[in-house]
């Protein structure tokens, strides 16, 4: 009976809660912080980008701890529900532009983060501004030309299927704004500049 007890009260010490985390940006992400928290202890019982349902003893962790260890990772709790919502935003772009793989064009940006996330074009816009130093149109432009670049590298498809893929009306608009990106054109690039690709986690 006492030993029942016992158990019955350590019970009452863990903690199942669903955390938002800031700055997940891809599958290696999830990886690194399911293991970081299974080692310490914390019991990950499904873990996605932007989030995770954890367990966890609260006489040894809380909100604190988890915070300081999500910044050893370059991460951190996201508390307001403007915070959740840029990553929920970040997340989104990332699934449409690296993660779908569609060798039609890509959906209209606007319509998949409307539909995604069930608010206007615009307050997605003003929300991703006022949190993050640069706007949603540019953190969307500069995902689509790292992906322009790992398309380029696979040398599998033209740059006129590229273009139509990644929703450019026009050759020269994609290459003028690979220019104006990178510093470089899509020919100089193909060449071997030594502008090279950059992690997901970086943009």
């Amino acid at each position: 009976m006492i030993f029942l007890l016992c158990l019955m009260s350590e019970k009452e010490f863990y903690i199942t809660e669903r955390i938002h985390i800031k700055n997940m940006v891809s599958h290696c992400c999830v990886i690194l912080l399911k293991e970081k928290f299974q080692d310490l202890g914390i019991t990950v019982k499904d873990i996605t980008l932007g989030n995770a349902c954890i367990t966890y003893n609260s006489r040894e962790f809380n909100h604190r701890k988890i915070n300081e260890i999500l910044g050893k990772y370059g991460f951190s709790l996201l508390k307001n529900k403007d915070e959740k919502l840029v990553s929920e935003i970040k997340v989104a772009v990332v699934e449409l532009i690296h993660q779908l793989n569609n060798v039609n064009s890509i959906v209209r940006k606007s319509d998949y983060l409307v539909e995604k996330l069930g608010y206007s074009y615009p307050h997605l816009s003003k929300v991703f501004s006022d949190h993050e130093h640069i706007t949603l149109e540019k953190f969307i432009i500069n995902h689509k030309i790292e992906k322009i670049k790992h398309l380029l590298d696979d040398d599998e498809y033209s740059l006129s299927e590229i273009a139509y893929m990644m929703d450019y009306s026009s050759v020269q608009y994609l290459s003028n704004q690979f220019k104006k990106i990178t510093g470089i054109t899509v020919s100089q690039y193909k060449k071997g500049s030594e502008i090279t690709t950059r992690s997901i986690d970086d943009l």
